[in-house]
């Protein structure tokens, strides 16, 4: 039995032809294996076809915050640890990713943070109710940096407008990329969005709690500026 597409999200996020990712065999070190291994069942959600509850989740009612695309996940660990009273899910396909974050979790005894390994628009659309999320994080997505590659950008119109569906009102999209053609896109679609407000004239100034990564640092030495861009929901 085919889903019938929710009423609140556009018909091209259902349709979706095109996905922004593609899978890449990894290796992975022990530590990430045994992560995996270990932590797996306790910090992976499983997918499921209707909302998730994230008071049941957490064991607690806390703001929630959903990351798309958390690569290795050292700005997750290091928000999650410094926001305690925030519960985060984290949402990746790669599994060396998720096995270097189950093992920061790990490390530093991070309850309030969980991953689901599945697909970010099929998250969206199917486990995360309307006005739920007091924040979407999308840091420094895959460019796709040649022409014909555009469309599989993560950021376009269909999307944010599912994105947006999602925030609570008064609720945070912040996107963050290195990439300047990407970064002017990523200001175009949003400043579009009926239920989006930008925060600051054009990008905003990089959050406190958004940590330097060790990607982005690599980045601003190689003269890469990082743009940050946040958006809250009107109502």
């Amino acid at each position: 039995m085919t889903d019938k597409p929710h009423p609140d999200i556009p018909s091209t996020v259902h349709a979706r032809p095109v996905r922004s990712y593609v899978l890449r065999g990894g290796r992975m070190g022990s530590g990430q294996e045994r992560a995996l291994a270990e932590l797996g069942p306790l910090f992976v959600l499983p997918f499921q076809s209707h909302p998730l509850d994230p008071a049941a989740v957490f064991g607690r009612s806390a703001p929630c915050v959903l990351e798309i695309g958390f690569g290795m996940g050292d700005a997750t660990a290091e928000i999650a640890a410094a926001r305690q009273d925030t519960d985060f899910i984290g949402c990746e396909v790669h599994e060396a990713g998720i096995g270097a974050l189950l093992k920061r979790i790990g490390e530093r005894e991070l309850n309030n943070l969980r991953i689901v390994r599945h697909d970010a628009v099929e998250v969206l659309r199917s486990m995360i109710a309307p006005d739920s999320l007091a924040a979407v994080h999308v840091f420094f997505p895959d460019p796709w940096h040649k022409k014909r590659h555009h469309k599989r950008r993560l950021i376009q119109p269909p999307l944010v407008a599912l994105l947006a569906s999602r925030l609570m009102p008064g609720g945070l999209l912040h996107c963050a990329t290195d990439w300047e053609p990407y970064a002017e896109q990523m200001l175009e679609v949003l400043s579009v969005e009926p239920l989006l407000v930008n925060t600051a004239p054009g990008y905003a100034p990089k959050p406190d709690y958004r940590p330097l990564t060790k990607f982005e640092a690599r980045g601003l030495r190689l003269g890469h500026g990082v743009r940050d861009l946040v958006f809250r929901r009107t109502s």
